[in-house]
């Protein structure tokens, strides 16, 4: 079953494209007819693109790694934010500082001045700073958790990128395609969909149409967080029976061991009682002498 339908996407306004004169013929496929000089997206073709990139997203929560989500836009901003916060996936959506992925050690060292700057606050050394040097440190410390607050749990390079807007993120993601990340992005009519590993033609100007792809998105992330969940349980319950069953084995083992000691021993009785009656015929043959 489709995780977006097409009359949601249809009621979301998901159809309506840009001006004609503003197409890219790339789009030329997903484009369904034009009408008084709008381009409508062909829908059909919309909810089965977003199924397919649902489907990447959940492999990606299945394996344990993250997405980072991009929408920088006012229409997405809030939209991304409580998405992403629901599944625990980093996200940008003040600005796009260059460099964010290709030269992710910068951006680390200033995450770290972010969290020295919160030790600094805890332990009371700015309290002996002067009055100006608090100012200039709160203010830095407002700044960077204003852009990069969002992905301070951000450890390593994302599993990929999903972007609202591609022509306003194209920073973002020229950044992600040479790194080779792979992207899933909505792409309107006026939009180029050749770099885009996962495109969903749909309008990304509606808050609505943003909401109803994003939704689908998430959908399968949290599908994916509950497999690895499920996964996680499962081994921890095989864990304990794969150590009871050597010890299952190793008991009767242990029992048969004395009974093959005793075995012996049951024959060498016989051999013992021989003896006295060998003796006695011996002694018979002696009195008849």
């Amino acid at each position: 079953m489709s995780r977006v339908s097409f009359d949601q996407l249809l009621e979301a306004g998901s159809q309506y494209g840009h001006l004609k004169r503003k197409w890219n013929p790339h789009m030329a496929p997903y484009i369904f007819t034009e009408k008084k000089g709008i381009h409508i997206i062909d829908l059909h073709k919309t909810v089965v693109l977003v199924d397919d990139a649902a489907a990447a997203a959940k492999q990606i929560a299945k394996s344990g790694k993250r997405i980072l989500f991009v929408a920088t836009k006012k229409q997405g901003k809030d939209i991304v934010t409580e998405a992403a916060e629901s599944v625990n996936m980093p996200y940008v959506t003040e600005r796009w500082s260059g460099g964010m992925l290709t030269n992710f050690a910068t951006i680390r060292k200033a995450i770290r001045k972010m969290t020295q700057i919160d030790k600094m606050e805890a332990d009371g050394t700015l309290n002996t700073m002067s009055k100006r040097e608090r100012l200039q440190v709160s203010r830095q410390r407002a700044k960077l958790e204003k852009n990069l607050g969002s992905i301070s749990d951000m450890n390593r390079i994302p599993a990929a990128v999903f972007i609202v807007d591609v022509m306003k993120e194209h920073i973002a993601l020229a950044e992600a395609k040479k790194l080779g990340i792979p992207v899933i992005a909505m792409v309107d009519t006026n939009s180029d969909p050749r770099p885009v590993d996962f495109p969903i033609p749909a309008n990304d100007d509606a808050s609505k149409s943003i909401k109803a792809v994003v939704d689908a998105i998430v959908e399968g992330v949290k599908e994916g967080l509950a497999d690895r969940g499920s996964d996680k349980e499962a081994a921890a319950k095989e864990a304990p029976a794969a150590e009871a069953a050597p010890a299952a084995e190793a008991a009767p083992a242990a029992e048969e061991a004395p009974a093959a000691e005793e075995a012996p021993a049951a024959e060498e009785a016989p051999a013992v009682e021989e003896a006295p009656a060998a003796e006695a015929s011996e002694d018979e043959g002696e009195k008849e002498a």
